[in-house]
């Protein structure tokens, strides 16, 4: 093998890996005098449960707690279990296992780790480009629940009542609260308005915390993320006590988990777009966290653990969800479809109505959205390091600087800060939405997820990369997952990706407002720039490499 840090192959640092996995078209190709550079041996956790604390921590977020219950109640109920679970095993688990042995087995972020098949090497910049997307969009949310959390702390909770300055006589208070207070939402996209310097100061704060999880890398973060990964735990099992004690309670529960069979055919989408979102597939910073795991770590083992974490905590959370969208319901005397909510509907106008009509509501408000942060603060922070390592691992030697690192997560953490600016404005909403729905989205990541699984499987090769699997964890993996890789995965995720291009509808703010036309050219110019990358770095290095047209592509996959 090559240096233990994985940062050469055979004396060539751009390269990466171990020579007897990559190799050679030619044994004659190896230079006769290989030099290798003193780079810094790689940082790795220092313990393993570091690692899969930050694993749940990123991969458990809000989409768990805000988006599973609403689909599985939507898609039938329990039946929606069955399409899902069937997805997990046929992509969530293969693909979530690629990512993180990849990463283990290079010792490279989201770019290096596809010098397997530098033909391919756009892959990794793609992930870059939508980790970088989404980093920038969902601090937003953390800012809005950090908010939410401050104005908790008030006796009486602001958006309970009807007279503040901002309410009028035609909203519920709870949807004033949101729109005129919090967004202070304009006409459209076209009418940016007015920054809200209260938001502002929010989003200075989260970004803060951030950067000072993140700057000093996985020694630090993997002790913050035994806290914010393990404690909305805690919180859910509380809110779940009481949601299960109150009235209506149970049909809410029964409305979540009931049976419709007559939507088996129609639920297996959303099934599939669900998993590729709440494992969070496709943005490289899975990858990057397996790229501090030690040479030998099982990690096989561990992507089913993770994946059991992830799946379990979405189900057991559409119970607490559900418990008191079920009171809310019996108290205002409707059915449970009227109250039935998902994403920011869900956080900021469901939950904050349910627990104002609940007895000493402002500790029920605060703990919920205390939960709210951490389970987005550990996906911040995480999305950040895995965007900062792609980046560090570009120039490992070349450019050392003693505080290279903490430059680097400060450019990063300041450049989706300036971003952020447009969507505090009055027109902010309808930017969050574009970044929302088109940058980090179902298509552009079962685009990623497709690519990933081609690439392994029938350019670098699904046996070879399984020996290399072997060769880190003692034993090969059951031939289910080489079957994935080759044939099932690509096979969903292009099946998906193309029922959403069909399927394509133009997107629109509460059903009532629809964007203009240039709007929607951002967003699919938002789309196309990571899905983008992999076609167009293909056809740079076909074109700058030398020989013949046979031997270039060779060369290229190879070397």
């Amino acid at each position: 093998l090559a240096t233990r840090s994985g940062q050469t192959l055979g004396g060539y640092p751009e390269l990466g890996g171990y020579p007897d996995s990559v190799g050679y078209p030619d044994p004659g190709v190896y230079p006769p005098e290989r030099v290798v550079p003193a780079y810094q041996e790689r940082e790795t956790w220092t313990r393993q449960m570091d690692f899969i604390m930050s694993c749940v921590g990123f991969a458990v977020g809000l989409g768990n707690v805000w988006r599973f219950p609403y689909l599985c109640y939507k898609n039938g109920g329990g039946v929606f279990l069955i399409p899902y679970l069937l997805i997990v095993l046929v992509g969530g688990i293969p693909i979530f296992f690629l990512e993180i042995a990849l990463g283990q087995f290079m010792k490279a972020g989201s770019i290096n780790v596809w010098n397997i098949a530098p033909l391919f090497k756009g892959l990794g910049y793609a992930s870059m480009v939508i980790v970088f997307f989404c980093n920038t969009y969902y601090i937003m949310v953390l800012a809005w629940g950090f908010y939410y959390f401050i104005k908790s702390f008030n006796s009486v909770l602001p958006w309970s009542t009807c007279d503040n300055e901002w309410n009028t006589p035609r909203h519920s208070p709870i949807v004033e609260f949101w729109e005129n207070k919090v967004l202070g939402i304009s006409e459209g996209l076209d009418h940016p308005g007015r920054m809200n310097w209260e938001m502002l100061l929010c989003l200075v704060a989260v970004w803060i915390l951030v950067y000072f999880c993140v700057w000093k890398g996985v020694k630090s973060t993997g002790k913050i993320v035994y806290f914010t990964a393990t404690f909305p735990y805690v919180v859910l099992v509380i809110l779940f006590i009481r949601g299960v004690t109150l009235p209506g309670a149970y049909d809410g529960i029964m409305y979540y988990i009931k049976p419709d069979w007559s939507k088996l055919g129609e639920v297996w989408i959303d099934a599939g777009t669900q998993i590729f979102f709440s494992y969070a597939i496709g943005l490289g910073a899975l990858t990057a966290l397996g790229s501090y795991n030690r040479f030998n770590n099982d990690c096989y083992r561990d992507a089913f653990m993770l994946a059991l974490i992830n799946s379990g905590t979405s189900f057991f959370a559409g119970f607490v969800v559900f418990s008191i969208l079920g009171f809310m319901a019996a108290e205002q005397g409707v059915h449970i479809s009227q109250v039935a909510e998902s994403g920011p509907g869900l956080a900021f106008i469901a939950y904050p109505k349910a627990v104002s009509l609940m007895p000493v509501a402002p500790v029920w408000a605060a703990l919920f959205f205390f939960m709210l942060l951490l389970l987005g603060l550990d996906s911040q922070f995480v999305g950040v390091e895995g965007f900062v390592t792609g980046m560090l691992d570009l120039y490992p030697g070349r450019s050392y600087h003693r505080y290279k690192r903490e430059i680097a997560v400060a450019i990063c953490c300041f450049l989706c800060f300036i971003i952020d600016l447009s969507m505090i404005t009055q027109g902010g909403m309808y930017v969050f939405q574009l970044f929302d729905y088109y940058s980090a989205s179902g298509m552009t990541l079962l685009w990623q997820a497709f690519w990933e699984c081609i690439v392994v499987s029938w350019v670098y090769g699904a046996d070879r990369f399984m020996d290399d699997v072997a060769r880190m964890i003692g034993y090969r993996p059951f031939p289910w997952m080489k079957w994935c890789w080759s044939f099932i995965t690509p096979c969903v995720c292009m099946g998906i990706f193309l029922f959403h291009l069909v399927n394509y509808k133009p997107l629109t703010y509460n059903n009532v407002y629809v964007y203009p036309w240039w709007g929607e050219v951002i967003g699919w110019c938002l789309a196309l720039s990571s899905m983008l990358c992999i076609p167009v770095s293909v056809l740079y290095k076909l074109f700058r490499a030398k020989g013949s047209f046979k031997q270039v592509p060779r060369l290229l996959l190879l070397l």
